[in-house]
């Protein structure tokens, strides 16, 4: 219903010359679908309010709303001519427009509200068309979409997810915001959250993991009370990044979460000593960035010092958990085996404090343009590790772009976990084997045949000149036959 449009409006935006990737394509869509949502939001609830017999204030101010600006009327309903374009209307959404939307940060002091999130949406981006007439385009195919149904909602977070996806694949930075939605939904099966627990991911990015654990846990009998836990108090992010916290926001937003308790704020920043029982969840998915470097005075927030960013995530995660909580974790397949101290202390506080059950060891490609291998973490707080379950994921193909990894790919993952049984790709640890200085958890596969070891550079310098003797001999040879 909706694809011919975003494809008008792709082609719209490649004629600005103030856009330039698909990563400004997401966020320009991101804060007009965004506007474009409140409008509708505004007119249910007004109509909510009348039902009601109540009066109803409106968010926004009369002048601001979409349908005074953006997509003005004649009184037949047609298209005003009149309707700002060219610079006008550029000046007026850079110099009113966005001052406006960005100053209710200032006047609402709770995080939780649709007013603050307006203000940080709008204090955190900006209008990047250059071209008056190419934005009233852009303005003219968005106020044909409609979020008044949940058909018509399914159909647009679908197609946001994959902008959100093709920004992953555009190179740059946006593979950060984009994990594969098939091993994102593996995770959830296995973790199996129940309405009425708490979903948290602190480095939620495009907000995956929360849009997928909603879909996981929405049903068309649920009861009013089911529905209201499900939009109000289920599903809690935190994200540090301006562009990655608007893709959040507005992809929970499609997906049917009207009201987002993400926080565009740096997880970091908090001191894990700190945290008290109402700050835990029971549940937390979550890939965190890693390869990145941490000052020390974040570093003083956490009992283990590391410059590498996921571990901080990692000692983050752990304390965010109620006793008896669950977690899913993607990871560098290193951290299972790295020597340096804060590894091998992170992992023996892993084992200690969580029962790590089961680790998925994911091949490479898993992540398009990440040149890492990573596993993924299954454990619960509150005892420590006796056995740790292993399966070595194999969709027998190299996985790219072009042959991403899918359902399918899992479904055996999924199928085996609850039992764990060995088989040729899974196998279990007992802890009591590992050596106690190390905590060494490398995902080594006793199944696999051994490979043959590697030769020295001594020996492969050798047998190429002994293959070089060869050939001369052989056409010494040939020449003397001529």
């Amino acid at each position: 219903m909706y694809e011919s449009t975003f494809n008008a409006l792709d082609r719209v935006m490649r004629n600005d010359e103030g856009l330039a990737s698909e990563l400004d394509y997401a966020e320009q869509t991101s804060w007009l679908l965004f506007l474009k949502y409140l409008d509708d939001m505004e007119r249910e609830w007004a109509d909510e309010a009348a039902l009601q017999g109540h009066d109803y204030e409106p968010v926004i101010d009369a002048r601001f709303q979409w349908h005074a600006w953006a997509a003005p009327k004649t009184a037949d309903g047609t298209p005003d001519p009149n309707a700002r374009t060219g610079q006008d209307l550029i000046e007026f959404v850079n110099g009113k427009l966005f001052p406006y939307l960005e100053s209710f940060r200032d006047d609402s002091a709770d995080p939780d509200t649709i007013d603050y999130k307006i203000g940080e949406v709008f204090a955190e981006i900006s209008n990047r068309f250059r071209s008056g007439y190419t934005l009233r385009d852009a303005l003219e195919l968005i106020d044909t979409l409609d979020f008044g149904s949940s058909q018509a909602k399914h159909e647009l977070s679908e197609l946001y997810e994959t902008r959100i996806k093709r920004m992953g694949n555009a190179g740059r930075n946006g593979g950060e915001y984009y994990t594969p939605r098939p091993l994102i939904r593996a995770m959830i099966r296995v973790v199996k959250p129940e309405i009425g627990e708490t979903i948290y991911d602190g480095a939620c990015g495009s907000a995956g993991f929360l849009c997928e654990a909603f879909e996981y846990l929405k049903r068309d009998n649920l009861s009013a009370k089911e529905w209201n836990t499900l939009q109000t108090s289920t599903f809690y992010g935190q994200e540090k990044k301006s562009l990655a916290y608007v893709l959040g926001l507005m992809n929970l937003i499609l997906h049917g979460v009207d009201a987002p308790n993400i926080r565009h704020t740096n997880t970091l920043a908090e001191n894990v000593r700190d945290y008290r029982q109402q700050d835990l969840h029971d549940i937390v998915l979550a890939n965190p960035p890693f390869g990145g470097g941490e000052r020390k005075e974040v570093q003083q927030n956490f009992p283990i010092k590391s410059g590498e960013t996921a571990y901080l995530f990692l000692q983050h995660f752990i304390r965010k958990l109620k006793a008896g909580g669950r977690a899913a974790i993607v990871i560098k397949n290193t951290f299972l085996s790295n020597t340096d101290n804060a590894s091998v202390e992170l992992r023996r506080e892993l084992l200690t404090t969580c029962k790590l059950h089961t680790v998925l060891d994911c091949p490479q490609g898993t992540f398009q343009g990440a040149g890492v291998k990573t596993v993924v973490l299954f454990f619960e707080r509150g005892a420590p590790t006796r056995k740790v379950w292993y399966y070595q994921l194999d969709p027998g193909r190299s996985l790219g772009k072009t042959n991403p990894l899918n359902d399918a790919d899992l479904a055996e993952f999924v199928e085996l976990q609850p039992k764990k049984p060995t088989t040729p790709k899974s196998w279990t640890l007992d802890v009591a084997d590992i050596d106690e200085a190390t905590c060494d958890l490398s995902a080594k596969n006793p199944h696999a045949p051994e490979q043959a070891p590697m030769r020295s550079p001594e020996e492969i310098i050798a047998d190429m000149l002994a293959r070089d003797e060869e050939t001369r001999r052989i056409l010494e040879e040939v020449r003397e036959l001529l």
